[in-house]
């Protein structure tokens, strides 16, 4: 347990948060920066490239059995949740998080604790600009965040998105589900905060915290109905939004299988790489989660199954 003390930040602490860019790179030089970034991420993942594994994992999707709904699992240990999760298939483990410490606190108690942490909100409209590199973005404390978000001045409510707070994860207990996690994220807003529908190419834990949210999802092979469009190899935004559905201007989606669910406090989600989804909170929310940097769990399973898949390092 993380003593009050030790948990405050000194009133400077903004200085500890990255510049935010100035200027976006345009033409050769954003291109070259994608494809350097596209070489990291496969050497870090042991693949011979970002794209071969996407093409494997979309391959690989075609072959899973359809779901009218997500599973809910009991609790699992690390070697029962890799059997299921080498599935392909998005589960839900509810109430795994509910003794948490985190899950204990309130926003009140991030006021007290943390008036000072340096957080980066998303203002205005986040939304419409999610995978832009010039998305509108604030910095501010934890303190000034919490009393935006309070003001209800926003049309879009602010949100504190993919933030790595060190502070806050100090009362996490993560399971080992992932031999090489990359670090908490920690996503924090009221309701109405909302992240548009997306694919992220590494395998993912989502952990609910406080309150809840909904969350559609859609398989990776139905990304020929959802108009992606790249903002890195490892991430690619949908303009279709499953709760508002514009079927004049995108008519492929219609034939997008997604699912809908609600996570609750406490809850944990699986979702495989490369599966779509789109999370909305619908009451004052945190929300944590992990991705996997190591090559996505279905694909370790196509490649015990025989021979060298075109994704594999050599």
């Amino acid at each position: 347990m993380v003593e009050k003390d030790e948990a405050q930040e000194p009133e400077n602490a903004l200085e500890r948060l990255p510049p935010l860019l100035a200027t976006t790179l345009s033409g050769a030089d954003a291109q070259s920066k994608l494809e350097a970034r596209a070489r990291r991420d496969a050497q870090m993942r042991g693949v011979a490239s970002i794209e071969a594994m996407r093409a494997a994992i979309k391959d690989a999707s075609r072959h899973l059995p359809a779901l009218a709904a997500i599973p809910r699992l009991g609790k699992l240990d690390a070697a029962a949740f890799r059997r299921k999760a080498a599935e392909g298939l998005p589960f839900l483990i509810p109430g795994l998080a509910a003794r948490w410490p985190l899950a204990a606190l309130t926003p009140e108690t991030l006021r007290e604790r943390f008036p000072a942490l340096p957080v980066r909100a998303r203002v205005g409209d986040y939304v419409n600009t999610a995978f832009a590199p010039d998305r509108a973005m604030q910095d501010m404390s934890m303190r000034d965040y919490l009393d935006l978000a309070a003001s209800g001045a926003e049309e879009l409510p602010p949100y504190l998105g993919n933030l790595e707070l060190r502070e806050l994860n100090r009362y996490c207990h993560w399971p080992a589900y992932f031999d090489k996690p990359g670090p908490p994220r920690f996503w924090l807003g009221p309701a109405g905060t909302v992240t548009p529908l997306h694919a992220d190419y590494d395998d993912n834990i989502f952990v609910q915290i406080w309150g809840s949210k909904r969350i559609f999802l859609a398989p990776p092979h139905h990304d020929v109905f959802l108009y992606p469009k790249e903002a890195n190899a490892l991430l690619f935004g949908s303009p279709f939004d499953p709760e508002a559905p514009d079927y004049e201007r995108f008519p492929l989606a219609r034939q997008a299988a997604l699912l809908e669910l609600t996570v609750q406090a406490g809850d944990l989600l699986y979702v495989p790489a490369g599966w779509y989804h789109q999370v909305r909170s619908l009451t004052f929310s945190l929300s944590s989660n992990r991705w996997s940097r190591t090559r996505p769990m279905l694909l370790d399973t196509a490649q015990r199954g025989g021979g060298t898949p075109p994704y594999a390092s050599r």
